[in-house]
């Protein structure tokens, strides 16, 4: 079968008349595009002066160095120029149209460190949860990379620090979705990566320290040999005492872990620190603390979306800071 490249178009050519909103001659100024790639805020002021870019201030397109067909908002935010990104949201740039991969321009902004994108995003109103369409989302990345601010600000705005939003009914379907691993969690990724305080940021925004996620999980689906559970992966990726001490502190469900079942050779394939088992052997020795268990029904009760305003709350100190489990 004969390759449509062979026409004669180049891959731009082809991405643009595949993905672009309008046919190809109807394309061909890619000013706004351009400059929103270069920063130069003086050309898209004077364009968006002008009807006919006003109008196209949506549009999809591939600009003068980009290969996928995106917005001039989602270009501004890749390249990190807030100063566009800004305007052209006050021009009417729509805040959470998806490229043709389903990222959203905060989403690119976080793969691409702009915190002041973030944050400007943010401000606008931008869903902290990315788009459903892509697998990834703005808060996972983030917890990956260890960008501790970034993952400050998603939180500020209501991320949902579990993978609840992901998995959540659907249009057809009716009820969530089984959790089937741990890779997809933030939490797990933080604790893979060895980024301990944003592990523990994740947790005091209340994520849930089993399985990162308050609906069904099944282990059984997790696939041979891969961990059960959060703590399960900590242990097994041989992460400091600290995260082991986290997941106590925040009530991880210690009984998840079974490695009585485990043949011998699974457990030679793990990279087990021993202070941390120490830790976690000690943990289930000696039962937890009246206070600690206080902590997790309060918790709890206020729900992950209310423990921001523990700080409001008419109380010392002391003990404000004990409910948020800070280090």
């Amino acid at each position: 079968m004969q390759c449509e490249f062979s026409t004669g178009r180049n891959l731009k050519e082809w991405l643009q008349t595949q993905f672009c909103d309008k046919p190809l001659e109807q394309c061909e100024d890619k000013r706004l595009h351009d400059a929103a790639y270069v920063g130069d805020l003086d050309t898209i002021k004077n364009l968006l002066k002008q009807d006919s870019f006003k109008q196209r201030i949506n549009e999809k397109s591939v600009w003068c160095c980009g290969w996928l067909p995106c917005t001039p908002l989602r270009i501004a935010a890749t390249a990190g120029h807030d100063h566009c990104v800004r305007f052209l949201i006050e021009e009417g740039a729509e805040l959470d149209l998806v490229d043709v991969k389903g990222q959203t321009p905060l989403y690119v902004a976080v793969v691409n460190g702009h915190l002041n994108c973030v944050r400007v995003l943010l401000e606008a109103g931008a869903d902290p949860n990315g788009s459903r369409h892509h697998r990834s989302t703005p808060l996972y990345h983030a917890a990956r990379v260890g960008r501790f601010d970034i993952l400050q600000e998603l939180i500020c705005y209501k991320v949902d620090v579990d993978v609840d939003h992901q998995l959540a009914n659907r249009p057809g379907l009716f009820s969530a979705r089984q959790l089937t691993s741990l890779v997809v969690c933030p939490l797990y990724i933080s604790a893979a990566y060895n980024h301990l305080h944003c592990f523990h940021l994740l947790l005091q925004a209340g994520a849930n320290p089993d399985y990162n996620y308050w609906g069904p999980a099944c282990n059984v689906k997790f696939g041979r040999g891969s961990p059960t559970c959060i703590l399960d992966a900590v242990l097994r990726h041989g992460c400091e005492p600290a995260f082991v001490k986290l997941l106590v502190d925040f009530g991880a469900n210690l009984n998840l872990v079974q490695w009585e079942n485990l043949e011998p050779e699974a457990m030679e394939r793990f990279k087990v620190n021993a202070r941390s088992l120490q830790v976690f052997q000690q943990a289930k020795i000696y039962p937890r603390r009246l206070t600690s268990l206080c902590r997790f029904v309060i918790r709890r009760t206020l729900g992950k979306h209310q423990l921001k305003d523990i700080p409001l709350l008419p109380l010392p100190d002391a003990i404000k800071t004990f409910l948020l489990n800070e280090l």
